[in-house]
């Protein structure tokens, strides 16, 4: 009994932390109850992960076959969301909009994910096993992404919208494209990081000069060794004679 009310606070507790995601991250649902209304009602996003988190429950915990298969197609006719049973989501986790999201069957999605529509979590065709990405806490996917494969996207990172991400992103990284890049990493852009690290055009003059008076020295003492060497072979002949 009592194994069963903590099974059940922690149910209410992701719950809650669901609807508090949306609350902060939707600046469209209004305060008070007329907001919770809307959350439960005209939010397919949090539809969504609410019956997955009921369907996951069947997959996983209880082994049932096909059912949950079937609900999850009711879901996504319902949201325009599909989530596999097998998919892992984590608290807070806020799908905005949401048609057209895809998560895969082994994806792994932490706490407080932010997703919009048209998002990918899927695979290459190419994996068995773990095939789908992880996606680590607070990091932020935008719309049209298509994430592929067994690959993780780091705590905070920014998934710029409409890329097709193929490797893993660091975290706090920002990366975007076809295929996506890194362009941004812990706020600094990369061309700045690049730049940080190299020589200004005075510094790289002044290294340029030093490299050139190394290299006449070091021509002036290749010529002093070998006169000396010259010295020394004549000084044995004469010895020898």
């Amino acid at each position: 009994m009592e194994k069963g009310g903590i099974e059940m606070s922690k149910i209410w507790q992701t719950i809650k932390s669901d609807i508090k995601a949306v609350r902060e991250k939707d600046p469209a649902i209004p305060e008070g109850l007329i907001g919770l209304l809307e959350i439960i009602f005209c939010t397919p996003g949090f539809q969504a992960i609410l019956a997955h988190r009921f369907i996951h429950f069947l997959h996983t915990r209880l082994r049932i076959p096909l059912l949950p298969r079937f609900l999850g197609q009711i879901v996504r006719w319902w949201t325009g969301i599909e989530i596999h049973p097998g998919a892992q989501i984590g608290r807070g986790v806020f799908i905005d909009h949401g048609m057209g999201v895809v998560i895969g069957e082994t994806a792994i999605v932490k706490d407080n994910v932010t997703m919009y529509h048209g998002v990918t979590l899927g695979g290459t065709g190419k994996e068995k096993g773990k095939r789908h990405p992880t996606v680590e806490k607070g990091a932020f996917i935008g719309a049209g992404s298509k994430i592929l494969g067994n690959i993780v996207i780091g705590e905070n990172a920014k998934v710029g919208a409409g890329s097709v991400v193929l490797k893993d992103v660091p975290s706090n990284s920002t990366v975007v494209g076809i295929p996506a890049v890194v362009v941004k990493h812990n706020d600094i852009k990369v061309g700045d990081i690049a730049r940080q690290y190299s020589p200004d055009s005075h510094t790289a003059n002044i290294l340029s000069v030093s490299l050139n008076e190394l290299e006449k020295n070091l021509q002036v003492l290749k010529e002093e060794i070998r006169s000396l060497g010259e010295q020394v072979n004549i000084q044995s002949k004469r010895e020898v004679a």
